[in-house]
């Protein structure tokens, strides 16, 4: 016959009877206590089970299982552990039948010593910022990194290199075969096989770390060493670079860990104990922490203590199914040492045959577990772990084996004997019975839940003077000097590192790969850095200059935005191109190669304008006294540098005065404008351009398919006649369009585009048609 009754988690547990048709079982009474468990009532439960027990000759081990279980979710611990004593008397208790008592304990522990009842079940967190195990059992030490932590292995950077995207990571972290995307921005980052000499360190971040954090950054190249030798095999010389690297920073956290794994690897236990100690008080609710204790601990030989830790775990993370298996594997192994010892006959019952005065030295474990099963508010005299009267117990025996007790300790005893809670914590002590001690535990630490050794406020202070968190830059360390360009001795401003790791102001850096296709510093080539144009500001650089030097950033920024807003003035200082004849509303491409240009067409982007002004050139003065606006309405950068501009014509203007800047032209200038006229002169006005129009479209029809099929492919079709000839201040569009495309010299046009009168401009244009229609070959 088997029973079962589920647990929080939904698993079904099975107890088989072990003589299901003995005397005295009763098959409905066992399915009344599993209704019980069913409906919560487990104190019922557990009552028909005792009553069931009562009546049987020799105890039943699955019955008493059952008991033990339904005892365990009611909250009665000591009991449930003297039914599981009694259990493992009668046949090794299996890890899978001790779950419930491991869910138990840990939850109890959760909420009446860790405080953080009320949360949902396995969040792990705490006010430190630590964060529990996930499903796999692996955690993050600090979920908030410091600036100038790596997003990839939590730690500060280590030759910091900045990836194509600006994020900035620890460079053998980038090269890592797994690493194929940002973790920040998820952009897809270049293998390094396809970087002509790999990735290179950030110049500039990589002296700002040495002088910032001259300890921890030698102590994070020990630390790099000795990893590269521990993946070698070299453990010794491994181990010599962590203690280095250890007696530097002796509070990182990461780097504690790291060491007791390798001297779990090295099977010094007792050394990964001392470290894993030493990482629990550092970070108290750090879940990986206590499981690392729990282990080397484990395989040190002490389970009693190793079951502390996993209990723990288990309280931090309910849903560390791993750890938890570990517990209830731990757990039966004690048991086990208790009823299976091969020098001992195997009592019948766990008290049968005098079996405290068989038991040695009580470890921590369950000086531990005697708070967390005594009730709110009562005290050592009145828990639970003194409940039974039923087995007598040999009390000089008891008082051999046990600590020194207090009075009240005493006459407690003498009043009650021990419940299977005293079994349990006289389990078997070390070989040698030698008083375990290791670095700052003291003589057999007796364990102290984390909430209670250090207030939030104490917890919070160990956490800021770790490595990994909370760094705290001396503001006599940061100098504006260490953070400048190179280019333009200022401060770097939309900083952005090259390919060959070094850094400068974004328009510093365009201006001089305008010139060149080298880096101004190592003369290392970018032809490639420059086809892709991926000018991304290094976002680390941009936040410590932010953070750290805000005033001197702020009168940086303030500075380019005067040079901008000066730059977006077109009246005051136009930029001129000059090279050809433009004309309003007229499509007017160009092939940009020369470095002024290059930035002159960069900086019309950048201010917004998207313009500039063309002019032909002028022997004396440089270019033209007259002119016309262009808007860019497209850009195409090749690989070189050089770019394909889409320009239109937008207004015209007078040149008033010529200036230069950063080697290209600029000038004063005022917009031209059309005068309107009215009554018979807008009639005679009307009428000529009517006729003019004919004039023009009879030109254009008469050409050869070829000389047509050529203007209509560069200027697109004659513009259609406008109703209000006066509308434009530039006047028609076909106007425009016909000087572009009438075999006239550059001066010709620039006096037709200088003209303010459209009469005067209609008259120029009939004359030319006319010259040309008759110089046509028939």
């Amino acid at each position: 016959m088997e029973t079962g009754v589920r647990s929080h988690q939904g698993e079904l547990f099975v107890h088989p009877l072990s003589n299901p048709g003995a005397t005295g079982i009763c098959p409905e009474m066992l399915e009344v206590a599993e209704e019980c468990s069913r409906a919560g009532d487990f104190s019922l439960a557990a009552e028909i089970y005792s009553s069931q027990l009562a009546d049987l000759q020799q105890p039943d081990r699955g019955l008493c299982l059952r008991k033990a279980d339904s005892l365990a979710r009611a909250g009665r611990v000591s009991e449930a552990l003297d039914s599981y004593c009694t259990a493992a008397s009668l046949g090794k208790l299996r890890p899978e039948e001790l779950t419930l008592l491991v869910e138990t304990i840990a939850r109890t522990l959760r909420e009446k010593e860790l405080g953080i009842l009320g949360q949902g079940k396995g969040s792990g967190s705490s006010s430190s910022g630590e964060d529990g195990a996930g499903s796999d059992g692996e955690c993050c030490e600090d979920e908030e990194l410091d600036l100038f932590s790596c997003r990839l292995c939590k730690c500060l950077l280590h030759e910091p290199t900045t990836a194509e995207c600006g994020h900035t990571f620890c460079k053998r972290c980038l090269e890592e075969d797994s690493v194929r995307e940002c973790v920040h921005c998820k952009q897809k980052l270049s293998s390094r096989d396809g970087l002509p000499n790999g990735r290179r360190l950030n110049v500039v971040l990589s002296g700002l770390l040495d002088k910032l954090f001259a300890t921890e950054s030698q102590a994070r190249r020990l630390w790099v060493e000795g990893e590269v030798l521990w993946k070698n095999q070299s453990l010794p010389e491994a181990l010599e670079k962590y203690n280095a690297a250890v007696d530097l920073v002796p509070s990182s956290g990461r780097l504690l860990y790291q060491r007791a794994e390798l001297h779990m690897e090295m099977r010094n236990f007792s050394q990964a104990v001392q470290d894993a100690s030493s990482l629990c008080r550092i970070k108290p609710l750090w879940t990986k922490a206590h499981c690392l204790k729990a282990t080397a601990l484990s395989k040190a030989g002490r389970n009693d203590e190793a079951l502390q830790e996993y209990f723990l775990c288990v309280a931090l993370k309910p849903d560390w199914t791993k750890v938890k298996l570990e517990a209830q594997k731990v757990l039966s192994e004690l048991f086990s040492s208790v009823f299976e010892n091969e020098d001992l006959p195997t009592p019948l019952h766990p008290l049968q045959g005098g079996l405290t005065t068989r038991l040695i030295k009580p470890p921590a474990l369950l000086r531990s577990l005697r708070p967390l099963t005594q009730r709110p508010g009562s005290s050592s005299q009145d828990s639970e772990f003194s409940v039974t009267k039923s087995f007598p117990v040999d009390d000089s025996s008891s008082r051999l084996s046990a600590p020194c007790p207090s009075k009240s300790d005493h006459a407690a005893g003498e009043d009650s004997t021990k419940s299977l809670a005293g079994v349990l914590a006289a389990l078997p002590a070390p070989p040698g019975g030698i008083k375990r001690k290791h670095s700052g535990d003291g003589p057999s630490a007796i364990f102290g839940p984390p909430a209670k050794l250090l207030r939030p406020d104490e917890a919070s202070g160990i956490q800021k003077a770790t490595v990994c968190g909370g760094r705290v830059v001396a503001a006599e360390l940061m100098d504006s000097g260490d953070m400048e360009c190179s280019l333009c001795m200022r401060l770097f401003y939309e900083p952005v590192a090259t390919p060959c790791g070094h850094t400068f102001c974004l328009r510093c850096l365009e201006r001089c790969l305008d010139h060149n296709s080298n880096c101004p510093l190592c003369k290392e080539n970018l032809s490639e850095y420059l086809a892709t144009r991926g000018y991304n500001k290094t976002l680390l650089m941009e936040e410590v200059l932010q953070r750290y030097l805000g005033d001197e950033l702020m009168e940086r920024k303030k500075i380019h935005e005067e040079e901008m807003k000066e730059l977006s003035n077109l009246n005051q200082e136009v930029p001129i191109f000059v090279c050809t004849m433009a004309f309003p509303t007229i499509p007017c491409p160009l092939h940009v190669f020369e470095p002024r240009y290059r930035l002159m067409i960069r900086r019309s982007m950048e201010t917004g304008t998207k313009q500039f002004g063309m002019c032909i050139a002028d022997e004396l003065k440089g270019f033209a006294d007259y002119g016309c606006m262009l808007r860019v309405r497209d850009v195409k950068f090749f690989p070189d540098g050089r770019s394909v501009v889409d320009t239109i014509g937008v207004s015209r203007f007078k040149v008033l005065s010529h200036g230069q800047r950063d080697g290209y032209n600029t000038a004063k200038i005022e917009y031209l404008e059309d005068k309107k006229v009215e009554a018979e002169e807008l009639v005679e006005l009307l009428k000529m351009h009517d006729s003019v129009y004919e004039q023009a479209n009879s030109w254009f029809t008469s050409l050869k398919d070829n000389m047509k099929s050529q203007i209509l492919s560069h200027f697109g079709h004659l513009p259609s006649k406008d109703p209000d000839p006066q509308a434009s201040p530039s006047g028609p569009a076909w106007c425009w369009w016909l000087l572009a495309v009438l075999p006239l010299e550059n001066r010709a046009q620039l006096t037709i585009l200088a003209m303010t009168s459209l009469k005067d401009r209609l008259i120029a244009i009939r004359r030319v048609l006319i010259f040309v229609t008759r110089k046509r070959p028939r």
